[in-house]
């Protein structure tokens, strides 16, 4: 099975010296009347978390920032053989000492912002292919028990999945808090290294040594059903895996029920969001994008690109599209001040 990750086509990454700049107050002054009639559905990528100090995988270049990136394919991590069992213990050694800073992390400006803007209605739905859970944290940090599971499962699509949640492959779920701590009980000395790193704020430049030693836990559940099983997966999309049918369906009538779209720090190289995209153009829908570098988009007639940070000015469009609300609603303006900026190191490697 050959699987590659996507990528942005030489002519886009040749054509990335030619965009065109704009001022911050224009770009402001043209999302603000792109949002102002509301009913706007919103699509985020990776470079909505860096303020967060979550890594994007593309340079402003549009590149991928790690050249000796080499992810693990979805049917590796599934592979029943002994082969398929080193993939595992690879890929869940990097994703127990990489999921603390991803779990601890808060929302940004621009989490919060788009916040604003879907409590307030603007922006009813809102797809993400984040597997952060920011916008999650965003919305109930300010709104509290305003926004229940129910109601942010309506309004926030997670097109690529989450990393909070883990589940067999016979399909018992778990908590990925609760999977960290199986996962520490078993592999006492990394709980060590991991604890060692906590206490110094350090992110290491290597791992520990010893990938083939890393133990992964039976299910417990299906110890129960008597069979041992240890393959265990997070709830999010590979690499050569398929989005769920329902999922897909969802993303695509998000789209169609909105006015417009309004797609932020992403290059679309996955096809899964890019054809949303094509879809709100071929429904004859305004379509704008706000991000830094270059795009799958880049060229698309009816798409208004900005390039440009959200983080630079997304609040101060919230603000002048929402007015007196965004400093007479107590929520709204609390949503307003609230979030961190706080990128990784320039220098910083990929987990």
């Amino acid at each position: 099975m050959r699987v590659s990750v996507p990528g942005l086509p030489q002519a886009i990454l040749s054509a990335s010296s030619t965009r065109k700049r704009i001022s911050p107050s224009e770009a402001t002054l043209r999302l603000t009347e792109f949002l102002g009639k509301g009913n706007v559905t919103v699509l985020t990528g990776a470079g909505v978390s860096v303020d967060s100090g979550i890594r994007a995988y593309r340079g402003d270049d549009g590149r991928y920032m790690n050249p000796n990136y080499k992810p693990i394919f979805y049917h590796e991590l599934i592979d029943e053989t002994e082969k398929g069992y080193s993939f595992r213990q690879r890929y869940w050694l990097r994703s127990y000492l990489g999921y603390p800073p991803v779990r601890d992390s808060l929302p940004n400006t621009t989490h919060f912002a788009l916040a604003a803007l879907q409590h307030t209605s603007i922006v009813p739905r809102l797809i993400t292919q984040n597997v952060d859970g920011l916008h999650h944290k965003a919305l109930r940090h300010a709104a509290g028990f305003d926004w229940g599971p129910s109601r942010l499962q309506h309004a926030i699509l997670e097109l690529h999945g989450t990393l909070h949640r883990v589940h067999c492959k016979f399909g018992h779920n778990v908590d990925r808090g609760l999977f960290q701590d199986w996962l520490s009980a078993a592999n006492p000395e990394c709980k060590e290294f991991a604890d060692e790193m906590e206490r110094t704020s350090t992110q290491p430049r290597t791992n520990p040594d010893g990938d083939n030693d890393f133990i992964i836990p039976d299910c417990p559940s299906c110890l129960v059903e008597n069979r041992r099983n240890s393959i265990h997966k997070p709830e999010v999309i590979f690499f050569g895996e398929s989005i769920p049918q329902h999922i897909k369906e969802r993303s695509f009538r998000d789209v169609e029920a909105s006015d417009r779209l309004l797609v932020i720090g992403t290059t679309l190289a996955t096809y899964s969001a890019f054809r949303l995209l094509k879809h709100a153009l071929e429904l004859k829908k305004p379509v704008m994008m706000l991000n830094v570098g270059p795009s799958r988009a880049d060229g698309s007639p009816g798409v208004e690109k900005i390039d440009m940070a959200s983080g630079s000015i997304i609040r101060d469009v919230a603000r002048a599209v929402l007015g007196t609300r965004a400093v007479e609603d107590p929520v709204v303006k609390n949503m307003l001040e609230s979030g961190i900026v706080k990128p990784p190191p320039l220098d910083q490697d990929g987990v």
